[in-house]
């Protein structure tokens, strides 16, 4: 692992090529036009649990984005910590009720539909419930996630 400072005004982002959350980090950064340094993270080998990695990260997710000794360890907390860092060009509506809308789906993404392609919780379901049945049981969480989304954002455009 790389040291933890990023380069003197340049931002650093822990990340995984395959990860959803890192995928929202990187295209809010690139959005915003913003340089920065790329940390790859492998968590299918383990990278997550390098002592360098867990001083930042005490969760073990990716990503996190180091701006000289703050670190971000969540992907929608960076999004908005980008929004107000750098305010242009904005990812956000100016519109309030799109705004919110724009919260309400980040939130159920984060609460209702990622935590179910974390690969820690389908092993967990795998060994608690049974083998295999973690497919249809994220399945049915993840439609019904993206069904609400679907509705919310239909009815306001």
């Amino acid at each position: 692992m790389a040291e933890a400072e990023a380069t003197v005004g340049r931002l650093m982002l822990y990340s995984y090529w395959r990860s959803s959350c890192s995928h929202r980090a990187r295209i809010a950064l690139n959005l915003k036009g913003v340089d920065y340094e790329y940390k790859a993270v492998n968590l299918l080998k383990g990278e997550q649990s390098d002592p360098e990695f867990v001083k930042l990260n005490p969760m073990k997710f990716v990503p996190a984005l180091v701006d000289g000794s703050s670190v971000i360890g969540d992907s929608y907390a960076i999004t908005l910590y980008l929004e107000d860092k750098y305010p242009e060009p904005p990812l956000l509506p100016q519109d309030l009720q799109k705004k919110a809308l724009n919260h309400q789906i980040a939130s159920i993404v984060a609460s209702g539909i990622q935590p179910l392609h974390n690969l820690t919780v389908l092993r967990f379901i795998d060994q608690k419930v049974g083998a295999g049945e973690s497919v249809l049981w994220t399945q049915q969480q993840i439609e019904r996630g993206f069904t609400g989304w679907f509705t919310d954002i239909t009815a306001l455009y």
